[in-house]
């Protein structure tokens, strides 16, 4: 049996994976796994033992918003949850001989995606660097909890000589991950779907992203406790998704129909061309951002469900 610490009580993948373990344990008859969950909005899981856990998730972190007006108080908080706690939950699993820590980052950290009629694909040589306050600070967590499994410097400090053995043992799992969805997602897919219930017409934008189901996120997550192995990994579902097949998919799962239609794509590209919010949503919308499948490792293994399966069980209500 492994025991797992989820440190972030409330967040949407932390509360996945942790029922994705349990019904793990119940289809396989039982126990491989104890899950534990802590809240970090104050200093009582400073307190917490994490001595006995074979991994910890960092589930704790400030998902992306609209990282172009934000106040000073505001950035600093980006950097203090998504990289500062991070690193100070990892060195005290370090110390408690946890041997392996997951922090789930972004390819955000690549910059934002390409904007309408543009394609960008990720690749092994596409530098990291990101100008907004959301990506960097997911960047300066990666260097720093690199730095700590070394053993090399962090924060400005070293680790204590003579600290437990088993602390330089710990290795550190990076998932830079796409968009996210699943029942009870935030972000695009709530807007989408509310576009598929609404719009009998829809634009056939043939923009591609990466993407990966929540559930799909959860089997790799288990597959990379089970391994025990660090590295910077970029799981993603097995096909590029196109905006317009998302919102038909979702049409479809409840019971509608959505035409897609080319002549509807000029307005998108007006809109695409429009300073301000609008602009903004519509490159946002219909951009392209796709990480090499080169990158993502046997995704068969991992994606139990294609789009349209995962798109059924969302709507429907099934697990994520």
């Amino acid at each position: 049996m492994k025991r797992i610490l989820i440190a972030g009580a409330n967040s949407y993948i932390g509360m996945n994976l942790e029922r994705y373990l349990l019904e793990y344990n119940a289809a396989q008859g039982r126990e491989l796994y104890r899950v534990d969950r802590i809240s970090q909005r104050d200093a009582v899981w400073e307190s917490f033992d994490f001595h006995g856990y074979d991994a910890v998730f960092q589930a704790s972190g400030i998902a992306h918003a609209d990282t172009g007006n934000v106040t000073a108080q505001q950035r600093a908080l980006y950097y203090q949850v998504n990289c500062d706690l991070a690193v100070r939950t990892a060195r005290k699993a370090q110390a408690a001989g946890v041997g392996l820590f997951i922090y789930p980052s972004s390819v955000i950290v690549y910059g934002d995606s390409a904007p309408y009629g543009k394609e960008r694909m990720i690749t092994p040589q596409t530098p990291a660097e990101c100008a907004h306050c959301y990506g960097d600070s997911k960047i300066r967590a990666e260097e720093e909890l690199r730095r700590l499994e070394t053993g090399t410097y962090m924060g400005g400090e070293r680790l204590e000589a003579g600290a437990e053995d088993s602390a330089a043992e710990m290795r550190v799992a990076i998932l830079r991950l796409p968009m996210v969805y699943g029942r009870g997602s935030k972000g695009n897919y709530p807007l989408l779907a509310r576009l598929a219930g609404r719009l009998p017409f829809f634009p056939n934008v043939r923009n591609q992203r990466s993407m990966i189901y929540i559930e799909n996120l959860c089997e790799f997550i288990r597959q990379r406790i089970e391994e025990g192995k660090g590295g910077l990994y970029f799981p993603q579902n097995p096909e590029y998704t196109a905006t317009s097949r998302m919102v038909r998919e979702i049409a479809a799962a409840r019971g509608k129909k959505v035409r897609l239609l080319k002549i509807m794509n000029p307005l998108v590209a007006l809109a695409s061309r429009m300073p301000g919010k609008v602009g903004s949503m519509a490159n946002k919308a219909f951009g392209s951002l796709t990480v090499d499948m080169g990158m993502s490792g046997d995704v068969e293994s991992y994606c139990l469900y294609d789009l349209r399966e995962s798109i059924r069980r969302t709507e429907a209500g099934g697990r994520g």
